[in-house]
């Protein structure tokens, strides 16, 4: 599988009543696609995987699924817990209904990196689907040594990797100097475009479901336009900042439901409805996006979804 450009990790809308809104997931995930995504990511954090029963999540991929393949494009599922035979059962689940699956870095234990490197390639085992190894330390308390990343991603299981440390440091710009020939998608939202200029292959960012051709452009080419590509960068930042500013995806909802892309701003305990002055200092961001997104721009052509 290449793996590249925008990859929109989804959120589950729901209804007045507290289930899932199929309506809005649909409108969503067309949306997110005719803008020039390559692919969905259904059941991540921002979709609130977790916090879904069985029948809501088979709910979420058969909607993902069809639309994905109406489009030609990649359907990526999130899967994974802190245990390596909790994991696989998960994956073992969901893969008939993807092209490939997000498997997060086992969280709270904090394992060895040998145990990590073992736990994918248990996984990866299980399964005739590629991995993207999900790398997220500030979530899940386990930072993996370079050294240890590199042999994650030589696993012929691991196709990519999610990358998000949250900066940009040195060890990121050795990981994308070592050019192994898997993907480095840009996990974090206000670092998109700088990954992209020091040689990513991608993104998976959350502020795409609001903002999804901004995020297109940034993720899909660098020239011609470097300086409006930065222009762009430089307006999101704000805007990733205030989605960002509570537990996501709350204002992400928010700002969703009260533009009409999805109908109600619910999200599920333990997480809370957004302050309301967030949720404006969000929309005045979105205005600015807008008003640059708007602007004539040299049409981005389709890049073909490569599929298992």
């Amino acid at each position: 599988m290449t793996l590249c450009g925008l990859h929109v990790p989804v959120v589950t809308p729901f209804t007045a009543a507290g289930r899932v809104d199929a309506g809005s997931l649909e409108r969503l995930a067309r949306r997110c696609l005719d803008a020039g995504a390559e692919g969905l990511v259904a059941l991540a954090t921002t979709g609130e995987g977790g916090l879904l029963d069985e029948g809501e999540r088979r709910q979420v991929l058969e909607v993902c699924r069809a639309v994905t393949i109406e489009y030609g494009a990649i359907l990526t599922v999130g899967a994974g817990t802190m245990g390596t035979e909790e994991s696989i059962a998960q994956a073992r689940e969901r893969a008939a209904m993807a092209d490939a699956l997000l498997v997060v870095v086992p969280y709270y234990l904090r394992p060895t990196d040998e145990g990590v490197i073992d736990h994918f390639a248990a996984v990866g085992k299980a399964v005739d689907v590629p991995l993207i190894a999900y790398d997220i330390p500030y979530r899940t308390g386990k930072r993996l040594e370079l050294d240890s990343l590199l042999r994650l991603l030589d696993l012929e299981c691991v196709a990519g990797v999610k990358h998000c440390p949250g900066a940009i440091g040195h060890d990121t710009l050795r990981l994308l100097a070592a050019r192994t020939g898997k993907a480095v998608l840009c996990g974090d939202d206000a670092y998109v475009h700088p990954m992209m200029l020091l040689g990513a292959a991608g993104a998976v960012t959350a502020s795409a479901c609001l903002v999804p051709d901004a995020y297109a452009a940034l993720a899909g080419d660098l020239t011609p336009g470097c300086g409006r590509n930065t222009e762009l960068h430089d307006a999101l930042l704000p805007l990733v900042d205030a989605l960002f500013s509570e537990p996501s995806p709350s204002v992400l909802k928010a700002v969703l439901a009260e533009t009409g892309v999805i109908e109600h701003p619910h999200v599920r305990a333990p997480l809370h409805a957004p302050a309301p002055g967030t949720v404006s200092r969000a929309r005045a961001c979105l205005e600015a996006v807008e008003e640059i997104s708007g602007r004539p721009r040299r049409p981005r052509p389709r890049r073909a979804a490569g599929r298992r």
